[in-house]
């Protein structure tokens, strides 16, 4: 067996609407995981579904769900640089990339007969793949914010040539500016629960603050097939603060934050 998967996250906000999207394929099949405040379904690849850095065409019929529409991107923002620095040369289980970290989105879809337009809303796009999700992980991300800002962060035990670290990366896009946070950068993991990440590196620290809520079940890779369950919530309250020194930078909150915590 190749025991190998990889999958997209495709995110979009608008509004009080959350719609996340993972495509994917593994040792099992080729699928799409859908997730929403409101729930999560998963089906295997659909022939008139298309994934891509323009945008997505979705066509999914099932019992369960039928998920129509097209929504396009524009004005995608990468980050400077692979976000896992040096590790990306080692034989790590998961890695991890980010495609953008903020853009404008054009489009509707219909879900279960609710027409959702999402024109004017913010997207995100990440993407996996490797053998396995870590044993335990916390990722969060998020760019509904009342200021030019988008967040996403991840602390994961990282199993490598029979050892374990708690291993970080984490982005910040500010006013213009990028902001990282990461292990091969000295950053200190301060805390890690369900409700709170604190991360300290050189003379930043950034807070986050997490309320859980709408939290739904997602599958998730094990050793290249999707056996996993995981949970997330697509859209929950959240709080972060980023520290220079003793000054504040930002202080900002959001309300459609995307959570996973897995220990």
């Amino acid at each position: 067996m190749n025991q190998f998967f990889q999958g997209y996250y495709f995110k979009h906000q608008k509004g009080a609407e959350t719609l996340c999207v993972i495509a994917g394929r593994s040792d099992s099949n080729q699928f799409i995981q859908i997730i929403t405040q409101n729930g999560s379904w998963q089906t295997s690849m659909t022939e008139g579904s298309h994934f891509s850095k323009q945008g997505v065409i979705l066509d999914i019929h099932t019992p369960e769900l039928s998920l129509t529409g097209k929504i396009s991107y524009h004005g995608l923002s990468p980050i400077r640089y692979d976000i896992m620095g040096p590790f990306q040369f080692l034989p790590l289980e998961c890695r991890h990339g980010i495609i953008s970290m903020s853009h404008q989105l054009k489009g509707r879809v219909s879900l279960n007969g609710k027409n959702i337009d999402f024109t004017g809303g913010k997207g995100y796009i990440e993407k996996d793949s490797g053998r396995s999700f870590p044993s335990s992980y916390a990722w969060v991300q998020a760019n509904d914010f009342r200021e030019d800002c988008s967040i996403m962060a991840a602390v994961a035990e990282i199993p490598i040539c029979g050892l374990t670290f708690r291993g970080c990366i984490s982005v910040i896009h500010y006013k213009g500016r990028e902001y990282r946070f990461a292990t091969y950068l000295g950053v200190q993991i301060l805390s890690c629960t369900k409700e709170r990440i604190i991360l300290k590196q050189g003379n930043y620290q950034l807070h986050i603050q997490i309320c859980i809520k709408n939290e739904h079940y997602l599958s998730a890779p094990k050793n290249g097939k999707m056996s996993r369950k995981i949970i997330e919530s697509a859209s929950c309250p959240a709080e972060y603060v980023l520290y220079e020194g003793n000054i504040q930078i930002f202080h900002l909150f959001s309300y459609h934050t995307s959570f996973e915590y897995e220990y």
